[in-house]
């Protein structure tokens, strides 16, 4: 009766499962404090909290860097699935100040790059790079720094997206995905700059030269147009 209800205001009810609880495809697969090494078919979650020690609110408690998130965040969105985040309030129900700006700076961050995030799609790989992921529930004590050769790929429309996941110092960039004929890059822009940037495509792979400076900070997502 409860989801009728919800079905009649527009509500959508979604039931998560964790590890082999429901028969595959019955509800969301919900992988808690950890995620997926390869792109799953079927739509699924992670879910963790801002804090390292808790989900709720505890006194001296420490917290994730926005980094880490940003990071979870793309990596998790790649594999064609969705991240929850929780934060504990206080007993005033207050936001702890390091929360809070632990959210400012992921809003910063979403403000410049949440076209290559919001209402994307998996492309036909998640990404590339030396740094792997430790699939399955509980491996965020795994997590590994990525590095500026480090992508996750989503696509819109007919854009792809490649998120760097470092900046790197010699000024440029290699995607080596896109070294495939399939998708011939016509042009490619960075997410919150406005030089144009200089770039070739070859048998290596797309290879972008950086303005001087980064617009932000954790991840860079340049919008890549395939040529008409």
């Amino acid at each position: 009766m409860e989801g009728s209800d919800a079905a009649k205001r527009g509500t959508t009810v979604v039931m998560h499962y964790k590890e082999k609880a429901v028969p595959e495809g019955a509800a969301v697969l919900d992988v808690e404090r950890g995620q997926l090494e390869q792109i799953r078919p079927l739509p699924w979650q992670t879910d963790t909290s801002i804090s390292n020690q808790s989900w709720g609110y505890v006194e001296n408690d420490t917290y994730k860097s926005p980094q880490s998130i940003v990071w979870l965040l793309t990596d998790v969105v790649s594999k064609n699935g969705s991240l929850l985040l929780n934060v504990g309030p206080r007993s005033d129900g207050m936001i702890p100040e390091p929360a809070q700006e632990l959210f400012r700076n992921i809003g910063d961050w979403l403000r410049v790059n949440g076209e290559a995030i919001y209402g994307t799609r998996p492309w036909t790989t998640f990404g590339e790079g030396p740094t792997k992921v430790a699939g399955g529930a509980f491996h965020e004590s795994s997590a590994q720094t990525f590095t500026a050769q480090d992508f996750r790929f989503t696509t819109k429309g007919k854009n792809l997206y490649a998120i760097a996941l470092g900046w790197p110092q010699d000024g440029h960039l290699t995607v080596h995905s896109l070294a495939d004929n399939k998708f011939v890059v016509g042009n490619v822009a960075l997410l919150g700059s406005d030089d144009k940037l200089k770039w070739s495509q070859n048998a290596e792979g797309l290879t972008i030269e950086l303005p001087k400076s980064a617009p932000g900070k954790y991840a860079y997502s340049f919008r890549i147009t395939p040529k008409e």
